[in-house]
């Protein structure tokens, strides 16, 4: 079954950190693909911004190579990869010096397309580009921007950075990316409930146990420790990804798939969390480092090693046990976890439902195991459905517990689109319902706040964890202590 592809109007997109490891690695690659798939048309252009002088011929030879090392096979296709060069141009600028878009706005004058500026830069330059993208003239009531996570690295510089947005742009032209909301799972998460009768009757407190979210990573901070270290895994991971899957389980039915609709009820779930603060952040949350040792038969560097310090407090790993106080999920806990060096590079959100009321079947002492719905994000994206069955054979009834598994690239056997690709196209289409609405990240903040302020009162440094492990031994008493272990799919 092939997806239907819907050419976009022609547009000038603006990528600005266009030399940058998320251009080369995730846009330029994210282009390629919607060019082989038909979907953008002439006179699409592409302005790489970067502060350092360089010509036109040797940003395409970056560009060429970017694709070889990141596009795949995709880049064996000639006619494309010279299609993508040719749209493509190296402008030197500076927003935060004045005429530091002077060459920007002469390479843009006499263009008639829509603007769309992506910046793939740090969040301490969003305010200031968006400022002098103003100042020079270069805006109209078409133009957008396009933002990378994190928004801020706690809630006052997220408000600040907001202002200087919205001080330039309109709220609806504002695109805040999470590229986790791009992925086929995520939006399925919203079809398999509001378009199916069987599960949204019993997605609540009567009929699920427990709600288990894990984004989970065998690699270490990298290149990005200079980043990392000054945010570690709540701001960088748990303040956007992980809430907003939680946003997507928990939400309501919205009215309709209207950007604001939607955004309307994740909203409403970021403020029925349960408070986590000084009270009781012991009880709910944890954090680790990973330490030196050997993963996947190889020796690795502890994080302070790795970042090239001697020693550091920022966490590595993450867990979280977080109340939604609402009707529908009064009493469900809500484990979330997210870390480095883990022993899977694996995302997954696992509803775990109640048991069945009466033991009919001899299972042992609880009954057969619960039923479990796993919704498998990446790498491979698909669903899977644990049931109860009698095993086959004569000799009494023997029961199995048994998947039904579905996986997105053998059920539709297309490729798998990259959440880039899908968000970008989004973004110059105008639809924002995968996109962060300003209310939503300020309201995320509101509830990360109090937990790295409390983490700060109670000094503990971050547990150790062995490297190819899943994290501190605390994480797994985390959920053990409630009589739950973390799901089988993934231990």
């Amino acid at each position: 079954m092939a997806s239907r592809v819907i050419p976009v109007d022609p547009f000038d997109l603006v990528v600005f950190g266009g030399t940058g490891d998320l251009a080369r690695r995730k846009l330029y690659p994210a282009l390629l693909r919607r060019d082989l798939d038909g979907q953008l048309v002439e006179p699409t252009r592409i302005f790489a911004v970067g502060r350092k002088p360089m010509a036109d011929d040797a940003f395409r030879a970056l560009l060429r190579d970017a694709l070889a090392t990141h596009a795949g096979a995709d880049a064996a296709d000639e006619a494309a990869v010279g299609r993508l060069l040719e749209r493509a141009r190296y402008v030197a600028g500076d927003p935060t010096h004045e005429g530091g878009l002077d060459r920007l706005a002469a390479a843009l004058d006499g263009g008639t397309a829509l603007r769309a500026f992506y910046l793939a830069t740090a969040p301490d330059l969003f305010g200031p580009t968006a400022t002098a993208l103003k100042a020079r003239g270069l805006l109209d009531a078409r133009s957008r921007i396009v933002v990378e996570k994190p928004i801020g690295r706690d809630g006052a510089s997220a408000a600040a950075i907001n202002d200087a947005l919205g001080a330039a742009f309109a709220e609806d032209r504002i695109f805040r990316i999470d590229h986790y909301l791009g992925k086929e799972t995520v939006q399925n998460l919203m079809a398999l409930r509001f378009a199916n009768a069987l599960f949204e009757p019993i997605w609540n407190s009567a009929h699920v146990d427990n709600v288990q979210i894990t984004v989970a990573e065998t690699i270490g901070v990298g290149s990005r420790g200079g980043y990392y270290d000054g945010a570690g895994a709540l701001r960088d991971m748990a303040q956007n990804h992980l809430l907003q899957l939680l946003c997507l389980v928990a939400m309501e039915p919205p009215a309709s798939l209207a950007a604001d609709s939607v955004r309307d009820e994740k909203l409403k779930v970021l403020k029925s969390l349960a408070p986590i603060g000084a009270a009781n952040a012991a009880q709910l949350t944890v954090r680790g480092q990973y330490r030196a040792g050997t993963a996947e038969g190889a020796p690795t560097p502890s994080y302070a090693e790795e970042i090239g310090k001697e020693a550091s407090d920022t966490e590595t790993f993450l867990a979280l046990k977080v109340g939604v106080a609402n009707w529908r999920w009064a009493g469900v806990p809500f484990y979330l976890r997210s870390g480095k060096r883990l022993a899977r590079h694996v995302s997954e959100i696992a509803i775990g439902f109640r048991r069945v009321p009466h033991a009919l079947f001899s299972a042992g002492a609880e009954g057969p195991p619960a039923n479990r719905l796993v919704i498998r994000l990446q790498p491979d994206e698909g669903i899977k459905l644990w049931l109860m069955i009698k095993e086959p054979g004569p000799g009494g009834m023997r029961l199995q517990h048994v998947p039904l598994d579905m996986s997105f690239a053998q059920a539709f056997g297309a490729r798998r689109i990259d959440a880039y690709e899908r968000l970008l196209m989004d973004a110059i289409r105008g639809d924002a319902t995968l996109f962060m609405r300003r209310d939503e990240v300020e309201a995320a903040w509101r509830f990360i706040d109090p937990i790295e302020a409390a983490w700060r009162e109670m000094g503990e440094p971050p547990k150790p964890y062995a490297p190819g492990s899943w994290g501190p031994a605390a994480a797994t008493s985390l959920i053990e202590r409630d009589g739950r272990t973390w799901d089988g799919d993934i231990e």
